[in-house]
């Protein structure tokens, strides 16, 4: 579709000081994946990177139903001392208790993952990275520190279209993967791994201190935030495990131990019942099963793209 010349539609389409003010006033609607979400935000140190990583995010106007209102602000806190503090609220309520100040960016992504994970089970959510290659989908399942999201960003800035480094979104009863490009949070030594790998990628500030130690976002290629709104068939379940040193495995297992992995790296899978069980089954059965085990990232990326494109000798 054109757009006007000079039209805003997007969140870099707003000058830094708009975006700012608009987060400090009645807030700024965008639609992330198949989400739409109002953020107000009066916190130090937010609007800035923000604007940067949210840049190719479709803006919306007008009167709507939207998925959820969040917001993060500044607070002090008096007792046992005086303190700067980050509130979370969802639809006015806030969801957790106050986060150090200094850290509104990784509160403001983590609040947004909280709210879809409890919120909207007409998906299937696996806790899984998501890409894309030749129209075909990649599943990367994987538990918090086996390296599923340095392997995510680096896939994502060699060839492959992001869908998510934290989701997997199935409709129940389809293979048919849904897009919600997000920044990446790297963490640790992970970051300087990616700034070293893909040059050409985008990181926020680096972020102390946090529950996860240090914490770099990844900005969304454009393409892949661009392209939200196509999905893709799953076709490879892909059990990713970074170990220092080890040697480089990619084999492929049986389907009875996909299965089991994939719905151990899910987040309603027994909320949704027989639907839950039948989609992951259907999805096992339809997809190649891989477990990888690696400590070079450029031999990782090397063979899963040439798994994607059909060199599996």
């Amino acid at each position: 579709m054109s757009v006007a010349s000079g039209a805003i539609t997007r969140v870099g389409d707003l000058s830094p000081g708009a975006f700012k003010a608009r987060l400090a006033g009645a807030g700024v609607a965008v639609r992330i994946g198949p989400f739409d979400v109002r953020v107000k935000a009066r916190a130090r140190g937010l609007a800035a990177p923000l604007h940067a990583l949210w840049r190719d995010y479709p803006l919306l106007s007008g009167a709507r139903v939207l998925h959820a209102h969040v917001e993060v602000r500044d607070v002090w806190r008096l007792w046992p001392w005086p303190q700067r503090r980050v509130r979370f609220l969802v639809d006015g309520r806030a969801p957790h208790e106050d986060m150090p100040a200094g850290q509104a960016l990784p509160v403001l992504e983590w609040g947004i993952n909280l709210v879809i994970a409890l919120r909207y089970h007409c998906f299937l959510m696996l806790h899984a990275a998501v890409l894309e290659r030749g129209g075909r989908a990649l599943l990367l399942p994987a538990w918090p520190g086996h390296g599923k999201t340095t392997l995510c960003a680096a896939l994502a800035h060699r060839g492959w279209r992001l869908f998510s480094d934290e989701f997997g979104l199935l409709r129940p009863g389809t293979r048919e993967l849904i897009p919600m490009p997000r920044p990446m949070p790297l963490k640790n030594a992970s970051i300087e791994v990616i700034r070293h790998f893909a040059p050409q990628a985008f990181l926020g500030p680096a972020i102390p201190n946090t529950r996860k130690g240090t914490i770099a976002h990844v900005r969304p290629p454009a393409d892949s935030a661009v392209r939200a709104g196509e999905t893709a068939t799953a076709a490879w379940l892909v059990f990713p495990r970074w170990e220092e040193g080890a040697p480089f495995t990619l084999e492929e297992i049986p389907k009875s131990e996909g299965y089991m992995q994939l719905a151990t790296n899910a987040f309603n899978y027994e909320m949704l019942g027989e639907a839950g069980f039948s989609t992951a089954r259907d999805l096992v059965a339809n997809t190649r099963c891989f477990r990888l085990v690696y400590s070079d990232l450029e031999a990782a990326v090397t063979r899963l793209t040439e798994l994607a494109d059909g060199h599996d000798g």
